[in-house]
């Protein structure tokens, strides 16, 4: 079992930055598949960007995933937000070691943060 928290959401400006954290506790964090999913208002929930076991970052143009095991949290940092960006941001997990785009296939989930962009 793996227990997800959100962090990090707000109210930004157009062009402006956060980052988002999700901290896992539970079961071994390293050998989790991690990712962030987004879900607008009317839309379904999308995939943002995941990372195995044995990855450290990655950038999914102007966001980049990154995870810290040795903290058990993953990060999203997200730049140049734009109007559109707005959703709700959920951390989730699977066990395994690679990265789907389902969110079928993910396992557990946090609470979801809330992400709104001003134009």
């Amino acid at each position: 079992q793996v227990q997800l928290v959100e962090s990090g959401g707000g109210l930004v400006q157009a062009g402006g930055s956060l980052r988002l954290s999700c901290a896992a506790s539970g079961r071994s964090f390293s050998v989790y598949v991690m990712a962030w999913f987004r879900q607008a208002p009317g839309n379904e929930r999308e995939f943002v960007a995941g990372l195995s076991p044995s990855d450290v970052s990655t950038v999914q143009g102007r966001f980049t995933m990154s995870r810290d095991n040795a903290k058990n949290t993953v990060y999203l940092q997200m730049n140049s937000l734009k109007p559109e960006d707005t959703a709700v941001y959920y951390c989730a997990a699977r066990y395994g070691w690679s990265v789907l785009r389902m969110n079928s296939e993910y396992t557990y989930w946090g609470q979801g943060t809330q992400v709104t962009v001003s134009s």
